[in-house]
């Protein structure tokens, strides 16, 4: 049986040791093909100028980047480690003049609206304080018939699945965050009713082994 969800606060992550170390997790996942890219292009977003909420380190975003061709990108960040962290990775890839980080609170994202042909987003739904208030903005910011990525794990995974991503996940100093994440995570039917609480019409959610994802296209 599934328990019950224990509410996270969106506070981001904080101090040079913790980001470091999420930073060779996530370079890690990288490596080994775990990061969900692949899954924002197929999801059509794959062109013009887009959003990325939470980047972390950057990774995502930078080989969405690689990827795609004649993108641009600004990542919305609570982190002022991450932030730093995830512009000196966009050196390193050297898509410094193609990605831009920006300090910001995902329940007011400063943009204007129909800034955005596609906002995506990986594994920080389940740090949203009010998840329904980001879904709206995500709208918000979007040009009419842009597209939008919501990924995160999920709180009902198969326990093998579990202990094999804690297994998994180095450093092993991250394996506390990862629990904490399962647990604050969110099911379909969970998701389903936050959704129906906010301006999106047109949406779907898939569900694979570990996650969820949320992806849908504004009304022109």
């Amino acid at each position: 049986m599934v328990g019950p969800r224990v509410k996270e606060t969106e506070v981001g992550i904080v101090g040079l040791d913790v980001t470091a170390a999420y930073d060779r997790m996530q370079r890690c996942f990288r490596d080994r093909g775990w990061i969900e890219t692949g899954s924002i292009i197929k999801s059509g977003i794959s062109s013009g100028l887009a959003l990325e909420i939470g980047p972390g380190p950057g990774y995502t975003g930078l080989e969405w980047l690689k990827q795609t061709q004649g993108t641009l990108l600004t990542g919305l960040e609570l982190s002022p480690d991450m932030t730093a962290l995830a512009q000196k990775n966009a050196a390193g890839y050297g898509l410094t003049g193609r990605a831009a980080y920006v300090l910001g609170n995902s329940m007011d994202l400063p943009f204007e609206d129909h800034t955005f042909d596609g906002v995506f987003s990986t594994g920080s739904l389940h740090e949203w304080e009010h998840p329904q208030a980001v879904m709206d903005q995500i709208i918000r910011v979007l040009k009419p018939g842009g597209r939008f990525f919501v990924g995160d794990l999920r709180r009902d995974i198969n326990p093998l699945f579990k202990a094999l991503m804690w297994l998994i996940v180095r450093p092993a100093a991250m394996r506390p965050g990862l629990r904490s994440s399962l647990r604050t995570s969110y099911i379909k039917d969970e998701l389903e009713d936050i959704v129906s609480q906010t301006r999106i019409t047109d949406h779907r959610i898939k569900i694979d082994p570990t996650g969820l994802a949320l992806t849908g296209r504004k009304e022109d």
